[in-house]
Parts: structure tokens; C-alpha cells; sequence
């Protein structure tokens, strides 16, 4: 049995907008008693990833790290009708993904104790990003 939820979230621009709470919400009022959600991003200027969710400067520190993998503006770079951000913004996505899978059972996801579900914006101006969730069970 498989259920389909679509949701949206407005970005601030560049850094990360947690959803786990939406996503757990889906996953409570699903009939299935276990399974896996599935969730996908409909962009490719921004991402998916579960990470650290109790101190903020994790998710800092990984905006520093994408900062390295794919400056903004590289020279280098042909893809720029967007502006500087913007070849920057599709590296990262593939870098870190626009899907991820997470197990549930009786109501809740199975994620780890300091783990949550977030959406990285890689422009530097915010966005309106959709989500398709997936519950297969």
C-alpha cells in the first residue's frame, strides 16, 4: 500500500529549513503500520540530507564545507545565467541529494536520537520548494 503527500516550504535563502516535523506528522496519520518514507525534492538548486539536529553549527559548518566544494562565481563555470549562485547551487545539490528513504514503524520514523530531516537551499535568495512524500507499506 503506498500513500502521496505533496508539501511546500519557503526558504530564506542559502542554509538549511528542518521538516522533520512535517514529514513525522505524514508518517502519524498514515493507516500503515510500517514502511518507509520516501522523500524527494522537485529542484535542482537545493537539497535533501539528515543530519545533526541538536546544535545548529553543524549545519553551519556544512554550509563552510559546501562553501569549498562549489564557490560561488568559479571562473571556471559556464552555467551563470542566474547569476553567481548559480552553477554553485546545482553542484551542491548533487553533492548532497535530492532524495532520501527513511524507515518507520507504528506511527513514527525510525531516525536516529539527534537526527533530523532538512531542506538546503543552496541559493542565496529564498525559494518556494516543493516535496513529494512517499509512504510504501
Amino acid at each position: 500500500m503506498t500513500e502521496q503527500h505533496h508539501l511546500a516550504f519557503g526558504t530564506r535563502g542559502r542554509g538549511s529549513t528542518e521538516i522533520t516535523a512535517d514529514i513525522a506528522a505524514l508518517v502519524a496519520r498514515s493507516a500503515l503500520k510500517a514502511g518507509i518514507v520516501h522523500v524527494f525534492v522537485r529542484h535542482t538548486s537545493c537539497s535533501l540530507a539528515i543530519t545533526e539536529n541538536a546544535d545548529p553549527t553543524v549545519r553551519r559548518d556544512l554550509e563552510t564545507l559546501m562553501q569549498r566544494w562549489a564557490p560561488d562565481g568559479d571562473p571556471a563555470y559556464r552555467h551563470d545565467l542566474e547569476g553567481d549562485d548559480d552553477m554553485a547551487a546545482h553542484a551542491r545539490s548533487l553533492l548532497t541529494g535530492t532524495a532520501l528513504s527513511v524507515p518507520f514503524a507504528d506511527g513514527r520514523m525510525l531516525l536516529g536520537t539527534w537526527q533530523g530531516i532538512y531542506v538546503f537551499e543552496h541559493r542565496t535568495h529564498g525559494h518556494r520548494r516543493e516535496i513529494v512524500v512517499t509512504l510504501l507499506g
